[in-house]
């Protein structure tokens, strides 16, 4: 075994230098070289006779297929998001901000997946995953009729809370009276070695580490959170993982920018990268997958915080219009399309003349670039001017859109409220604004009309090169009538209120 050395790792980058240096070479980042014990991998010695046995190469047609039996977290949100429950052996991982609802999140799960019935895994034919099985006692009877059955048991390995700090948030969400109160197994541990001859030991359904940063190894000298003890760590779950076919779930924390603590190359290991969002001060949380091998990353799950937790939102699609002011200028109803379910979303703007100076732009749950580029196009092509107006939008709920459809319900809540003028009532609106000001075609426009409808709204605004000569959307969706535009001028003119309407009534 190569005798292990002192190097220093970039915090950002993960690149090793023999000393110590002010600024990191490779991604010029300051103060970021910690001091870290690493292996040298020894000299591998090039084998001089041929290899026999083994497996030999087997065409792509002629593989048989495997069937995942999944396992079921007992919420259905987080399973939509997984792709139908935890795979055998998958390494996941969940990131957030801090109080966003992480812990909560897992320790919900770990007693979803603690209460079900054995053997209810959620897969065909009901199967469980290696480790789900407990071990008989030593000198009990193995006969027949006294053999002890599965049980699902969960492993929380907790390294920021205490054991009883983790039985207090326990009992603020009424697990430990339940069936879960047997079935969870805590310990507070930050040693990686030790969880995993624990997890051994126990032979769990799941392993929870909470959290990935404050676990470490007595091999590296790093401290907790560093890249190195970030990078051994999550390796040494991930072999437990694959070896003991357990799926291991890490809580991860996220730096200031937004993105995942620690190494580029965690993201990488792992098998599934979540991320909880949501404002700490509201009440919904978004679960969204930004990595999923065994599933699709363009689903999204909805969750309201509450005195008990997480629960899921039934009716995702009208959570987030509870608020809305429908009839206040500056308003606007969009039609957005996160994976394969539509979500009715409230944008709103505020325009404001500017006493002096250079006038700002604030942008909340939306992209800055994006709203400049919407700000040139409305000036230049819709005739509403905003260079010399103090400009913020932003998202209701706490939101976070990227998609191109937000374009044009965000044009309509900034002109709104320029000309204080509401958008006209029961009005929804979405579509993509190119340079020229003209409406481009989005997608998902059939299932995004169908959930207004259902929502009650009257009116939708869409481009007008949609479906019109195929036709796959009509003029009207039940009782949804269909307004096709071609330029954003027009949508703008057909959107917004006669100047008496929008008069404020005594």
């Amino acid at each position: 075994m190569a005798r292990p050395t002192s190097r220093f790792v970039c915090q950002a980058c993960g690149a090793s230098f023999p000393r110590w240096e002010g600024q990191c070479r490779a991604c010029e980042a300051w103060n970021t070289l910690v001091e870290t014990l690493v292996r040298e991998p020894g000299r591998t010695r090039v084998a001089t006779r041929t290899l026999e046995g083994g497996t030999p190469p087997t065409p792509l047609r002629d593989i048989q297929e495997s069937e995942v039996a999944r396992r079921s977290t007992g919420i259905g949100e987080l399973d939509r998001v997984l792709g139908g429950g935890l795979v055998p052996g998958s390494l996941v991982l969940l990131g957030g901000e801090p109080g966003v609802g992480k812990s909560t999140l897992v320790l919900a799960a770990a007693a979803g997946i603690a209460t079900r019935a054995p053997g209810g895994s959620g897969s065909p034919g009901g199967a469980t995953s290696p480790g789900a099985r407990a071990r008989p006692t030593p000198g009990a009877s193995t006969g027949a009729n006294d053999a002890p059955g599965p049980v699902d048991t969960v492993l929380y390995a907790s390294g920021e809370e205490s054991a009883g700090q983790l039985r207090l948030r326990a009992r603020r969400l009424g697990l430990v009276d339940g069936p879960a109160g047997a079935s969870i197994l805590v310990v507070a541990e930050t040693d990686v070695e030790r969880i995993v001859e624990r997890a051994r030991d126990v032979r769990p359904a799941v392993l929870v580490v909470d959290s990935v940063q404050t676990v470490a190894l007595d091999e590296l000298d790093g401290p907790p959170g560093s890249v190195g003890q970030v990078r051994e760590a999550a390796l040494r779950l991930l072999q437990y993982a694959k070896n003991d076919g357990v799926p291991v779930v890490l809580v991860g924390h996220v730096t200031k920018d937004g993105s995942l603590a620690g190494p580029k190359t965690l993201e990488h290991l792992v098998d599934a990268v979540l991320a909880l969002e949501g404002d700490r001060g509201g009440g919904l949380r978004l679960l969204r997958a930004t990595k999923n091998r065994f599933g699709s990353t363009e689903e999204v799950g909805v969750f309201a915080m509450g005195e008990e937790g997480l629960r899921e939102v039934t009716d995702p699609a009208r959570a987030f219009l509870a608020d809305a002011d429908r009839g206040a200028p500056g308003s606007a109803i969009g039609a957005t399309l996160e994976g394969s379910r539509p979500l009715m979303v409230e944008v709103q703007a505020l325009v404001a003349p500017v006493a002096y100076g250079t006038p700002r732009r604030t942008a909340s749950g939306i992209d800055q670039n994006r709203l400049a580029l919407l700000l040139a196009v409305l000036a230049r092509r819709a005739g509403i001017g905003l260079a010399s107006h103090d400009v913020y939008a932003s998202v209701a709920g706490g939101l976070a859109i990227e998609e191109p459809a937000l374009d044009l319900p965000l044009a309509l809540a900034l002109a709104s409220s320029l000309r204080d003028r509401p958008v006209r009532p029961g009005t929804v609106a979405a579509g993509e604004i190119g340079l020229l000001g003209e409406l481009r075609p989005i997608s998902g426009l059939a299932r995004r009309l169908r959930e207004a409808e259902r929502l009650g709204f009257e009116r939708a605004i869409v481009p007008a090169e949609r479906g019109r000569q195929s036709g796959e959307v009509p003029d009207r969706v039940g009782g949804l009538r269909v307004v096709a535009c071609g330029t954003l001028r027009e949508a703008v003119t057909l959107a917004l209120a006669p100047a008496a309407e929008g008069a404020p009534t005594p």
